[in-house]
């Protein structure tokens, strides 16, 4: 934990002093931020997981119910996660740049660290193997980081010839990162780097309605995974 928020604080800090402009600053840190906070928060929640797997299979054994026990350790790790986000990211904002563009990038950090810690747990729950589990958490961030926006252009091209704005925007819905990222851009008002699915969701919704459906979304992402993971743990057999 310590080393990724002085990596977060030297990437923070250098960016601002490479950049004369504050925004453009903010979305390399954005563009930097989507990879690696859901790839450190995976990994770091899940071999969490399986290295406490016999400490809590004890207190599984005593009067504790499995939903309490899940949640408090859930709660735990994400809880140093943020401490090391607000310490790496936060702090450095309100120093270099105290703006609102530098509150939404440090909430929207938060809601992916968050969400892919609530999958990672989803992945330890739901198979004993540690090689699986991590696999599974690299898998998915693999997924949501690169293979899906290659999956999009591709149904953009096969289907050229018929109107995809609706099903652009339900799309982008299924990957918690492109919803972070136009969350981001559309608090910038950058049009031109917002992509196909960032300008669906100003044209069709504005700036203010787009972001509200966009936090939704991401409260939907950051809720769903943990309730299923603690659903499947009360079944589990241990």
């Amino acid at each position: 934990m310590l080393a990724y928020t002085i990596l977060l604080a030297l990437v923070t800090i250098s960016l601002f002093a490479l950049e004369d402009n504050p925004a453009k600053a903010i979305m390399s840190l954005l563009n930097i931020g989507i990879l690696i906070v859901p790839l450190v928060s995976s990994i770091f929640c899940t071999i969490y997981l399986y290295n406490s797997a016999e400490f809590i299979e004890l207190l599984v054994a005593q009067p504790i119910r499995r939903s309490r026990l899940l949640w408090g350790v859930y709660l735990g790790m994400i809880t140093a996660l943020l401490i090391a986000l607000l310490a790496g990211i936060g702090l450095p904002l309100l120093l270099l740049h105290p703006a609102a563009t530098s509150l939404n990038l440090f909430f929207i950090s938060c809601s992916l660290t968050i969400v892919f810690a609530s999958l990672a747990t989803l992945s330890a729950v739901l198979t004993r193997d540690k090689a699986k589990g991590i696999g599974l958490c690299l898998l998915l961030w693999f997924y949501f980081t690169f293979i899906f926006d290659g999956l999009v252009l591709l149904v953009l091209f096969q289907f050229a010839d018929y109107p995809l704005d609706t099903a652009m925007i339900g799309m982008s819905m299924l990957n918690p990162i492109d919803m972070a990222r136009i969350g981001m851009l559309l608090q910038l008002d950058i049009s031109a780097m917002m992509g196909l699915t960032g300008a669906l969701f100003q044209d069709f919704f504005g700036t203010g309605t787009g972001f509200f459906l966009i936090v939704l979304v991401m409260i939907v992402w950051m809720a769903f995974p943990i309730l299923l993971a603690v659903r499947r743990f009360n079944h589990k057999d241990l």
